[in-house]
């Protein structure tokens, strides 16, 4: 089995560069990290992973983008892909937003945009969520793709 992906979406090409390479540095021997500037592009992306039988363990996407926000896409995501964890990236005008998307759309976390340094602010939170994914799809404590579930960071 290929390792299973995270996806990152957002439409800044500034933040999605600073998220791609945090998540590529601390997750790329695990997961392929995939990053795409808009839902639509991302969308259309999942189908094809569904059909080549992919997995995809996380989502981590931006709230506000133009012409799908980021629980929009994840509701719509959540349909194909709906063991991944979701993660929505906010500003703090947009706490309100997170809240509601914790229901409809069972958001696992939402966090504040800047994360710098990833170290406090975000890898502790994508580390959990991955853990509890990896467990939940692997529940033997091995992976079909690697070393056991104890190795991940």
């Amino acid at each position: 089995m290929n390792k299973p992906f995270i996806i990152s979406v957002d439409d800044d090409p500034n933040v999605l560069k600073v998220i791609d390479l945090d998540l590529r540095t601390r997750y790329g021997k695990y997961f392929r990290v995939f990053s795409l500037n808009s839902g639509k592009n991302a969308l259309e992306y999942l189908k094809n992973l569904q059909e080549k039988n992919e997995q995809v363990a996380l989502f981590v996407i931006d709230q506000r983008m133009p012409q799908m926000t980021g629980t929009d896409f994840l509701g719509q995501a959540r349909r194909v892909f709906p063991t991944a964890k979701r993660v929505l990236l906010t500003a703090y005008a947009d706490t309100e937003a997170a809240m509601a998307a914790i229901n409809e759309v069972g958001l696992d976390y939402y966090l504040m945009k800047p994360w710098s340094p990833p170290e406090e602010n975000l890898y502790p939170v994508l580390d959990d969520l991955l853990r509890d994914w990896l467990a939940d799809v692997f529940p033997a404590g091995k992976r079909n793709f690697g070393e056991p579930i104890s190795h991940f960071p």
